[in-house]
């Protein structure tokens, strides 16, 4: 029922995902004039773009669902407004959208208020002219909704206006492409409140559609927070979950009703399609809220995930069966995978990527791109879908990363995009009519397997008209 409220909440109101709906359900102008100069601006590209759009069913079935409203993107997008820190892109020309915390990669996107701290933002537009990109930012609640704030409530400087005017060309690339970065906050936007921003990038001769979108948070810190994780469940004893027990102390915040006004939030490995929210506390301490025993917060403890690494074009690298070169592209095919039937030990990033290359220089733009093919061999899962998951899809269950079945060899089988550098990726199943992605068939749920956890803390008090992010901790579990 928290979701079904949550979910028509985001069908009715959310101005976000109404900006973004409009962009999918009108195909995107954006998307079509790029697609237009693709074909008639660069013969080059336009070669390499029908080679992908034939030799990789990715981005057919991005612009299939683009334009006909596929059931499975329609049912993840109407939650895409409560997806905290996921970086999207809307069009195919942009890739490899990156958040990077002061400088540091692998870091929660979340900074401290007023404190200095900034957020790198970078993208890939595989195209070979120079397009003038701006970026316009909403400031939004705990669910990712739009706030009620004004623009001059939450920033200074006029928004929508300012150009992305830092970029480099690649060099040395087979795929052309131009790598743009900036950085917020910056000389002309201050960010003055504390809670949740999404920077929607525009195309500067469509400020309607955006092509990508990048999240992250900000940070005030008035409550904190004891966080605690378990194999020893409610409803298994080291076996194949992981419960999450928590308290809130809010000792130093001035408030009414902290039951109330306080609003947490809790994630595994940044995965957004399991987040819980509306939580209701165990019981009350004198300035602390008890989060104890609450089958909302049991998760399935999954299992490590799998890694590649494609650095070199011409030598397989990490879990690389082989490599060619098709149609002037360079295609990378990963070891034919299994469903894991035991725990697999590994030094995983929880679902990240590194961009990076052989020589490990200038990575930003001496990488190039690869059509990397994936095959789970395995029967056929009934009633259901299965998804190839991590930030190398931007952790969403869209169709574009649905895994199409070839009932000839009996395997699934997914072609991406991607740029060179080490990846974590995992295979999850989605049960028709479902939202949230399953380790258990393909993956296996094991309670050794190391997990991060992250809470966020809001505050709205009595009147408010926002969302302060008040409280945040983050946490690697290990049994």
């Amino acid at each position: 029922m928290v979701f079904a409220r949550r979910f028509k909440a985001v069908r009715q109101g959310s101005m976000v995902f109404a900006r973004r709906f409009k962009a999918v359900r009108q195909g995107s102008m954006v998307f079509a004039r790029r697609f237009k100069a693709m074909r008639q601006g660069s013969t080059v590209f336009a070669r390499r773009f029908k080679a992908v759009r034939q030799g990789s069913m990715v981005f057919a079935r991005r612009f299939k669902a683009m334009r006909q409203g596929s059931m499975v993107f329609g049912l993840v997008c109407s939650t895409m407004s409560v997806c905290a820190q996921v970086n999207v892109s809307f069009v195919d020309n942009i890739r490899t959208i990156q958040t990077h915390i002061n400088g540091r990669w692998g870091e929660q996107p979340v900074i401290l208020l007023g404190s200095g701290q900034y957020v790198d933002i970078s993208f890939d537009d595989l195209q070979r002219s120079y397009v003038r990109y701006t970026y316009r930012i909403t400031h939004c609640n705990a669910n990712w909704e739009s706030s009620e704030l004004y623009d001059g409530d939450f920033m200074t400087g006029i928004n929508g206006s300012t150009v992305i005017d830092t970029y480099e060309q690649s060099v040395n690339t087979e795929m052309l492409y131009n790598h743009y970065h900036f950085r917020l906050p910056n000389a002309t936007h201050k960010l003055l409140v504390s809670g949740n921003y999404q920077v929607d990038i525009f195309d500067d001769e469509d400020d309607e559609n955006p092509v990508a979108s990048v999240c992250f948070s900000i940070l005030e810190p008035k409550v904190g927070i004891d966080m605690k994780v378990s194999a020893n469940t409610d409803i298994d004893s080291y076996q194949t979950h992981q419960q999450v027990d928590m308290t809130i102390n809010y000792q130093t915040l001035s408030t009414t009703n902290p039951e109330l006004e306080l609003i947490p939030v809790v994630t595994q490995n940044r995965r957004w399609d399991s987040r819980v929210m509306e939580l209701k506390p165990s019981y009350l301490r004198p300035s602390q809220l008890v989060y104890t025993h609450n089958r909302s917060l049991i998760f399935a403890a999954g299992n490590e995930y799998r890694r590649f690494e494609i650095l070199s074009p011409y030598v397989p690298t990490m879990r690389v069966d082989k490599m060619k070169y098709e149609s002037q592209l360079y295609h990378a095919y990963i070891f034919e995978d299994q469903p894991a039937k035991n725990y697999k030990y590994d030094q995983d990033q929880n679902g990240r990527f590194l961009i990076r290359n052989s020589d490990n220089s200038n990575n930003d733009v001496e990488s190039d791109y690869f059509v990397t093919h994936f095959v789970l061999k395995t029967p056929q899962i009934p009633d259901g879908d299965l998804y190839l998951f991590g930030d190398l899809t931007d952790n969403m269950l869209w169709d574009e990363n649905r895994m199409e079945y070839n009932l000839l060899e009996h395997q699934y089988e997914i072609s991406v995009l991607l740029k060179q550098g080490s990846y974590n990726y995992q295979y999850l199943f989605v049960r028709n009519g479902e939202a949230v992605g399953r380790t258990a068939p393909t993956e296996g749920d094991f309670h050794q397997t190391e997990n991060e956890y992250c809470v966020y803390v809001y505050h709205r008090p009595f009147g408010g008209r926002y969302d302060k992010l008040v409280g945040f901790k983050s946490m690697n579990f290990k049994e």
